[in-house]
């Protein structure tokens, strides 16, 4: 639990009493340093004085009600009058506590606001239980692309074996890595995603594994690890090619072993997880550059599922666009009936480089600004207004403007990599060449990964 305490002595009382039944406390002094401890750091229970210089432990209470909704705080002070009560209610506090008290009643309180939060969480882990099964319905698509995807997902979901979902950012994993979920014989357990590339290093494998008390600062109590926690269901590694270097090494030797080990603890930990792992980049390429392990890579790349961009899908661009559109309109209260057949062309022209995410906003966008009850060309983004697509020029009238053989494969090859989103394996593939022979060519065209599809608007 976190403590937020200005008075050192105080402060110091609760740590001392609190750890000598049971519980894990770390003690800060203000509500900044107690915001920033939970962005960092998951806490059972807050407990925090109203006085607090600075900002008020009210004032805390409202901002961490808003940003972890799960989280109690039990609210501490010496002026329990009716109108203070009042206020913590307002603010969303889990209980109030007037001073003096005992610390028997404050242990009793903490423990019943755990509880509390341990409910809370499991009520949710059902709904999603509940919602997740129409993960399929939910991928909207009539093109023969995302009806392979839809059997891929019927067909693996029941395997035990890793699943690699590999798109482009925006695609949709993370509703296939839940759909799979729940038509897997796991799907009355729980769903764990953790974001590889969101989390630093340190942090990445105290999430992953756990740790034991005292393991680092800050550690002030154990963790069991999301490897842990999502026994008996399935643990979703999203953005799995970020993961470092180092970290990967344990990770892999983490799915030979099928156990744990916590950092700062010299024993294992059993866990009894499915590995579904995302990635937007192209991993064989990494693999190549010696940017991710290849034993690694095979362990994860049992069973793949691509997804599609949305540029592949043709005119499943306007069925979701219609679809998004019909429920932000409803949402909002505006009459916003359709898309304009001009505006529909545009959408179709577009590359979509963030696919259904981008679509997405684009509509969310379009509805805002609506003035009709169809969506025009104005109401959407510019570079969508802007876009023009890039061609490849192959022959022409005048004999002196034929291009060499090889500046025409140049092109080729380039407007190959912009259809793929820079995808080399899948570059290779449409061109029927290998993979190192296409990372030559474009190493002496000065392409890289980073640059930005051809025929995109200026930024």
């Amino acid at each position: 639990m976190l403590c937020v305490e200005d008075d050192p002595a105080m402060g110091a009382l609760l740590v001392k009493e609190l750890g000598r039944r049971g519980f894990g406390v770390r003690h800060v002094r203000s509500a900044n340093d107690a915001l920033a401890a939970v962005e960092v750091e998951d806490y059972d229970a807050v407990v925090s004085d109203v006085r607090l210089g600075g900002m008020t432990g009210l004032e805390l209470c409202e901002r961490l009600v808003a940003r972890r909704p799960e989280l109690p705080v039990i609210l501490i002070t010496a002026f329990g009058d009716l109108d203070t009560a009042i206020a913590a209610i307002r603010a969303g506090a889990h209980d109030f506590l007037p001073k003096p008290f005992e610390l028997e009643e404050l242990a009793i309180r903490v423990t019943r606001a755990a509880e509390l939060r341990a409910l809370r969480a499991e009520v949710r882990r059902l709904r999603e239980g509940i919602v997740t099964p129409a993960g399929i319905e939910e991928m909207i698509g009539e093109h023969a692309t995302m009806q392979r995807v839809v059997a891929m997902i019927q067909r693996v979901a029941s395997s035990e074996a890793p699943v690699l979902i590999a798109g482009e950012t925006g695609t949709g994993k993370e509703l296939v890595a839940r759909a799979l979920h729940a038509r897997s014989p796991r799907a009355a357990g729980p769903f764990v995603a953790v974001n590889c590339a969101a989390l630093p290093e340190a942090l990445l494998e105290s999430e992953l594994f756990g740790h034991t008390k005292g393991a680092f600062t800050d550690a002030r109590a154990p963790r069991a690890g999301l490897f842990v926690e999502a026994s008996g269901g399935t643990l979703f590694l999203d953005e799995i090619a970020e993961m470092p270097l180092a970290l990967q090494a344990k990770l892999l030797r983490a799915l030979q072993e099928h156990t744990v080990r916590p950092v700062g603890s010299d024993r294992e930990v059993a866990f009894d997880a499915r590995i579904v792992s995302a990635t937007h980049r192209d991993l064989e390429s990494r693999v190549a550059d010696g940017e991710f392990r290849d034993d690694l890579y095979y362990r994860l790349n049992v069973l793949q599922v691509r997804l599609p961009a949305l540029r592949e899908r043709g005119s499943d661009v306007l069925l979701i666009a219609n679809h998004a559109l019909k429920r932000i309109a409803q949402r909002s209260g505006k009459p916003v009936r359709g898309i304009a057949p001009e505006a529909a062309r545009k959408l179709l022209a577009y590359d979509w480089p963030g696919n259904v995410r981008e679509l997405m906003n684009a509509m969310e966008r379009a509805v805002a600004l609506a003035e009709y009850d169809d969506v025009t060309v104005a109401d959407l983004p510019e570079k969508i207004q802007a876009f023009t697509r890039s061609h490849v020029l192959v022959a022409a009238d005048d004999p002196n403007e034929l291009l060499p053989l090889d500046e025409i494969e140049r092109r080729y090859i380039l407007r190959v990599i912009e259809a793929v989103g820079g995808n080399r394996t899948r570059a290779a593939e449409i061109l029927k060449v290998d993979r190192k022979t296409l990372y030559t060519k474009l190493k002496s065209y000065g392409w890289r990964p980073s640059d930005p599809p051809l025929g995109a608007p200026p930024t």
